[in-house]
């Protein structure tokens, strides 16, 4: 019982750890490409150094930090290659998701596709009225779900996990075009209203294009 616990709370320490600093590299407190060292690290954020060793641990397998040549850490590169690489993922995988839940669901899907729009839109309008750190998360957490929500009936998790993984990838580059004032949210709304409804009436195609245009938009606009 004892070391069960001690596990337990090991865990929870690493599940903070990783929060914080998932948390700072999505709004490039940690920038890109930025050596993280584990004792100044431990000063910043606490923990011991197993447990800041396991967070970035799992921060790489999660793909927002990078295990160096010289058995160091630091923060994966934001570069246009990388926007382009992930946005190409993130097209290939959650088309394939769409298209296999658009194959088999009911109206479990259904029902969770319009409560996960439903939230995403609440999202958009609290955090064009309520501007801060804290609001932006919760905003990225919506359309996370949102996406999590188009892929639950694909009939595989780890294609679920695939899309979920790229999402989080992505998310230095939603928050940035948040910051920076570049995200037409008319135009948000009403493409993802015409999103939901596709889904919901199986049209297959319009579906799947319209998840392309909002997964275009939403790591850095139309592409050429």
């Amino acid at each position: 019982m004892f070391f069960g616990r001690s596990q337990e709370d090991d865990d929870t320490v690493v599940a903070m750890l990783a929060s914080a600093l998932r948390r700072d590299i999505s709004f490039g407190v940690l920038q890109p490409d930025q050596k993280l060292k584990i004792d100044v690290l431990r000063q910043r954020y606490g923990g011991s150094n197993h447990s800041m060793r396991e967070t970035l641990r799992l921060l790489s397998a999660e793909g927002l930090v990078e295990a160096t040549s010289q058995r160091g850490f630091r923060v994966t590169s934001a570069t246009e290659s990388d926007r382009r690489d992930i946005l190409m993922i993130r097209l290939e995988v959650e088309r394939l998701g769409l298209s296999r839940s658009l194959a088999t669901a009911g109206v479990e899907w259904e029902t969770r596709i319009v409560a996960a729009f439903h939230a995403a839109d609440r999202a958009d309008l609290k955090v064009q009225q309520e501007p801060d750190d804290l609001t932006a998360l919760e905003w990225d957490e919506a359309s996370r779900s949102m996406s999590a929500a188009i892929m639950s009936a694909c009939g595989s998790p780890r294609l679920a996990d695939l899309a979920e993984k790229f999402f989080n990838q992505s998310r230095r580059f939603r928050l940035a075009l948040l910051r920076e004032g570049r995200i037409d949210f008319t135009a948000r709304k009403a493409r993802r209203d015409a999103l939901q409804q596709a889904i919901l009436t199986r049209q297959n195609d319009r579906a799947l294009s319209l998840l392309e245009e909002e997964i275009t938009a939403d790591i850095g606009g139309q592409e050429n």
